[in-house]
């Protein structure tokens, strides 16, 4: 028998038999491997475990441990939801099923709606295919033969994706037992792989995300290798569940949405305090970092949406109006206001860089399906700022906005990971620049030794950019701060700086937010901290709590005292008991409960409670003062 060399991840190289497949190959390294081996990587690209190998191939087999074998388990999930559903509902028409962050989903035609108790009779179907042990075959299909295949199954999506797949693809579908699927793969080697899986929810998906398009129902669900992983999943996603910004934000009276306004937020008294805490916090640390702060109009004309190649490349997601029989559109960036800024002047390279700031409000159209409380809206205030620099200025400035965002996330507590994006399909510009900008992002990122991945293709479509996703208390990523690296708006707008040596020069433009929005960010925050601010940003930072009449003047005096050097504070002086009080606190989560009776008033003192901590014994009130100031002034 002939045989073939194949190369291992380390560089090492394997003779196995021709013909062989990776699983083939993994036997041959150790039995331990083949029994974890879930997939394989052949020349970077994950394939089945049953795919015959070529000489020459550089082959690394994928284990359980692997996040990319992950992928290929809820992958083939969706594939056994999906024949199961088309068991319990035969005349169900497939969309598609792929795998997401954090789990799958499947999209379904169906002549009923989906009602819970179904997701108990759909998984149940899936442990009787998972103890099927099916194998889930790979087949290679001409496009005429695919076409004809689904058209007798009347698997009219199926049809539409093949006659949209280019003409020289390769079309393959899947099967396991009566199943079949259009799929590229890859996939387990049969349904006893999946061991843990959950089916988590029930909701409604446009057809290939066109809202002019049927609307199928999509089912989601959740799989892992380890029963462990699943419990943990499980646990976190009940965790969010209590932690939802839009439960936490009515019961404690922050933000409402309003049905005469659907995504547009309205700020309630309470929700009034964090934001602008939010923004003098941001207002006095770009100050001290050399930004500064300017204002734009919120409608613009026509033209320079044109000129910013917003008109052509964002205009679905704008809002428009006439004025004097001109259009204007509503601003769903800042950043064309502010190259009017600087174009309004003459500057000199002695002058860059430049940093303007700016909290500007943007609106842009939301469809009404994506709309989620403050973490989706249509309108909502992003911390832009703008930095005119020379091209040799750009790895210090981009250093400079890094060091920035750690501080900030470092205050809130949060963790982060960085992710460079790359050039988009609708990209705006010459290519040569695009690869300029990427490689100085790049650059940066590893001169500061910022561990990070490449996004290929998700860059803005005027220049690539790094993006920041946080970690909040319970393990969920939040994108919010964002560097975008931009060649092209200084050329749209003709802006220049007289250099050293009297000529113009074009400036090179960074784009770059710290929340992101506000009201995403305050949503975050809403979640990250289940509703218990810490001290500087908690709207009410104590309460008095009188627990007798007598008490009350000297209530008074405390709050009067507190108030003067700018904290903020509540009075509950009703005829209730103080345990009731306490609780009510508690449950507003107010970080310092500070009750007052006859005796703290003989002795001028304050009996102090903590919303995590409890009873703190009594505490004069200069020392009372003190330490929340002290506390506030640390940001903890």
């Amino acid at each position: 028998m002939s045989s073939i060399t194949v190369y291992l991840k380390d560089g090492s190289e394997r003779e196995i038999p021709a013909g062989s497949s990776a699983l083939v190959l993994a036997e041959f390294i150790s039995r331990r491997l083949a029994k974890d081996a879930v997939a394989a990587k052949v020349n970077n690209v994950v394939v089945d475990l049953t795919r015959e190998l070529e000489a020459g191939a550089t082959v690394e087999i994928l284990t359980i441990e692997n996040p990319e074998a992950l992928d290929v388990l809820r992958h083939s999930a969706a594939h056994i939801m999906a024949q199961a559903v088309t068991r319990l509902f035969p005349s169900t028409k497939l969309g598609i099923g792929p795998s997401i962050k954090d789990g799958f989903y499947y999209d379904f035609a169906v002549g009923q709606t989906f009602k819970p108790e179904d997701l108990e009779r759909i998984e149940a179907e899936m442990k009787t295919i998972i103890q099927e042990k099916r194998p889930l075959t790979r087949h290679g299909i001409s496009r005429q033969g695919a076409i004809e295949m689904f058209n007798k199954q009347d698997e009219g999506f199926k049809v539409e994706l093949v006659e949209d797949l280019p003409q020289d693809a390769a079309i393959t579908y899947y099967s396991q037992g009566e199943f079949l699927d259009l799929c590229a793969g890859p996939h387990i080697p049969d349904t006893g792989y999946v061991k843990s899986f959950k089916l988590l929810s029930i909701a409604g998906a446009y057809w290939r995300g066109d809202e002019n398009r049927p609307m199928l129902q999509r089912i989601y669900g959740t799989a892992f290798f380890k029963q462990a992983d699943l419990d943990a999943y499980l646990h976190r996603l009940e965790e969010a569940k209590k932690r939802d910004h839009r439960k936490i934000g009515k019961e404690l009276d922050l933000f409402s949405m309003q049905e005469e306004a659907p995504g547009f937020p309205f700020y309630h008294p309470k929700g009034m305090i964090i934001r602008n805490e939010l923004e003098d916090f941001w207002r006095k640390e770009h100050r001290k970092a050399g930004y500064q702060e300017i204002r734009t109009p919120i409608i613009l004309n026509r033209v320079l949406w044109e000129r910013s190649g917003h008109w052509a490349h964002y205009r679905e997601n704008m809002y428009f109006t006439k004025i004097d029989e001109s259009d204007f559109a509503i601003k769903p960036m800042n950043c064309p206001g502010a190259m009017l800024v600087y174009r309004n002047g003459l500057h000199s390279y002695k002058e860059l860089p430049l940093r303007y700031c700016e909290l500007g409000l943007v609106h842009r159209h939301e469809l009404s399906g994506a709309l989620h409380g403050m973490a989706r809206v249509r309108a909502f205030t992003q911390d832009d700022s703008h930095i005119f620099m020379t091209p040799s200025q750009i790895e210090e400035e981009v250093g400079r906005v890094i060091a920035l965002v750690d501080k900030f996330y470092t205050v809130f507590g949060m963790s982060y990971r960085v992710e460079l994006s790359t050039r988009p399909d609708n990209a705006m510009g010459d290519v040569a620049i695009w690869n300029t900008a990427e490689q100085a992002l790049e650059n940066v990122l590893k001169h500061r030794g910022v561990n990070y991945k490449i996004n290929p293709g998700d860059g803005a479509f005027y220049g690539p950019k790094i993006d920041f996703h946080i970690e909040d208390s319970i393990g969920r990523s939040w994108q919010c701060a964002t560097i975008q690296l931009d060649f092209q708006m200084p050329e749209k707008f003709d802006l220049n700086y007289v250099g050293e040596d009297g000529q113009r020069h074009r400036p090179v433009v960074i784009h770059r937010v710290l929340y992101g929005a506000i009201e995403r960010f305050i949503a975050m925050l809403i979640e990250h901290y289940a509703g218990a601010f810490p001290l500087w940003l908690a709207p009410a930072q104590a309460i008095v709590l009188p627990i007798t009449d007598r008490a009350k003047e000297y209530a008074q005096t405390v709050i009067e005292r507190l108030e003067n050097v700018g904290l903020r504070v509540q009075l509950d002086d009703r005829n209730e008991k103080i345990g009731y009080k306490i609780r009510e606190a508690q449950m507003q989560k107010i970080p310092y409960m500070l009750v007052i009776g006859d005796k703290e008033v003989e002795s001028g003192v304050v009996a102090v409670r903590t919303r995590e901590g409890g009873d703190q014994g009594a505490m004069g009130v200069n020392e009372l003062i003190t330490q929340l100031m002290a506390q506030v002034a640390a940001k903890k």
